[in-house]
């Protein structure tokens, strides 16, 4: 396995998976029992799994559809959206879920992480946290897939939840969603230096030396990759693709985990 983990990060929308650009425009890109035998294949060393209806449409997880994407996932799973209960985690654990990804309950509800990690051990126990430059007041934490802002700077927020006892964050940038911009290295740089819990990064992620740049300068623990692994050319066919586990291993073998060489 990596030093750094590479993470494709998949959006449940209904039955389907969408990637999106900006948090908008969802479009399709496969069945999701199709989808994970294709990086069952390329030997991927996770997958997140995220409903981005579940919260909006106000119910929980798709049990069904994550059991059997759960039994046909040969790696890691996590999965998010919908989550507010311990009796949902729970199931979600039983189905064969390794980690929950809480995005929304974080904010609404931090106490379920405190809850979640004392019953089931920090290391299951991820949070997201969507974040977007707003005028005038700066990077502030967005939720129920971005479509409602709050008050609070996603730096408080990483502040908290570590605090809370979460054993992973993933910082995923709205402005660079599907953008091909990059990974957002200061902001990445910033949270990685406050908290002592592995920070992963998500949005921009265009081509293999943007998970260097995120390790070596920013230092984070992992890569999270959407578009760069579901599309390919100008035009956005779809495509699920990852470049060979080698190539990968050949860039970051030689990158520390907080800096070069």
């Amino acid at each position: 396995m990596l030093r750094t983990r590479v993470i494709p990060v998949l959006l449940l929308r209904g039955s389907g998976l969408y990637k999106t650009e900006k948090f908008r425009n969802p479009k399709y890109v496969g069945d999701p029992l199709n989808v994970i035998k294709i990086f069952n294949e390329k030997e991927v060393d996770e997958i997140v799994l995220l409903d981005i209806m579940a919260t909006k449409e106000g119910r929980g997880p798709n049990f069904a559809l994550i059991a059997d994407m759960a039994s046909e996932c040969f790696m890691p799973l996590a999965y998010g959206g919908g989550i507010t209960s311990i009796e949902e985690i729970k199931e979600l654990f039983y189905l064969g879920v390794e980690k929950i990804v809480l995005n929304t309950s974080a904010v609404m509800n931090p106490i379920l992480i405190q809850e979640a990690t004392k019953r089931f051990g920090s290391q299951s126990v991820v949070v997201s946290i969507d974040y977007k430059n707003t005028l005038m007041r700066g990077n502030r934490v967005h939720i129920r897939s971005g479509t409602s802002v709050t008050k609070l700077t996603p730096t408080e927020h990483v502040l908290k939840v570590a605090g809370l006892g979460a054993g992973e964050i993933i910082l995923n940038s709205i402005s660079r969603d599907g953008t091909f911009r990059g990974y957002d290295i200061p902001f990445l740089k910033s949270v990685a230096e406050i908290v002592d819990i592995p920070v992963v990064a998500l949005g921009g992620a265009r081509e293999i030396d943007d998970f260097r740049q995120a390790v070596s300068k920013a230092g984070v623990d992992a890569v999270a990759v959407g578009s760069m692994f579901v599309f390919q050319g100008p035009h956005r066919a779809v495509l699920i693709n990852v470049p060979e586990r080698k190539i990968i291993e050949d860039l970051l073998g030689s990158v520390g985990v907080h800096g070069d060489g």
